[in-house]
């Protein structure tokens, strides 16, 4: 078996707390709770996690599915180049932007999921994983004479290859000469009625 690539485990789980943070911020700010603020305080943390976990890192074997207009934001990601690339900082990152929304309940939940976020990335960087962007990859166009070699001589349904195989010449002759249309045994009569 693979190993893990907590990495990819810890985007998902990050992405998600983020829109719970956001989620609880709104409840705990349109509700007017006392601390409020906290609520405020959620709202843009969650934010600002969903924008930093929204590309997914590409992984090491095998192919990874980009989220729907990820390249826009992994250009933005890409910027603060080691800052966003290195587990070590997201994870002390995500542990320092839940503390503050664990005194609200309405957040609370979005805190628990950051800071388990938070312990798989480090867990991430300890293994040596580190952040790297899906790249497009450039389109080769097949050349239309290099494709197709011989285009088929007949029409579908076609006969399986057995019998696709032309008769060789000492069965042609054996046959005898072919002298044309062949007679039908059963006479046919064209009646109208």
């Amino acid at each position: 078996m693979g190993q893990i690539e907590w990495a990819m485990w810890a985007n998902e789980q990050a992405l998600a707390s983020g829109l719970i943070l956001i989620t609880g911020g709104i409840v705990a700010t349109a509700g007017r709770f006392t601390q409020w603020y906290f609520g405020a305080y959620s709202i843009v943390a969650g934010v600002f996690v969903c924008l930093l976990e929204y590309p997914r890192g590409k992984r090491k074997k095998g192919s990874t599915m980009e989220r729907c207009g990820q390249k826009y934001m992994t250009a933005v990601v890409k910027l603060f180049g080691p800052l966003t690339r290195n587990y070590y900082i997201r994870a002390v990152l995500h542990l320092l932007l839940s503390v503050p929304a664990g005194f609200l309940l309405a957040t609370i939940l979005g805190t628990a999921c950051l800071a388990i976020a938070s312990g798989i990335y480090l867990l991430a960087a300890v293994r040596g994983e580190q952040w790297t962007p899906i790249e497009p990859k450039p389109r080769e166009r097949p050349q239309v004479g290099g494709t197709i070699k011989q285009p088929p001589s007949n029409p579908p349904p076609r006969p399986p290859a057995e019998a696709r195989k032309k008769p060789s010449e000492e069965a042609a002759a054996a046959e005898g000469p072919s002298a044309g249309p062949q007679t039908n045994p059963i006479p046919v009569t064209d009646e109208i009625v």
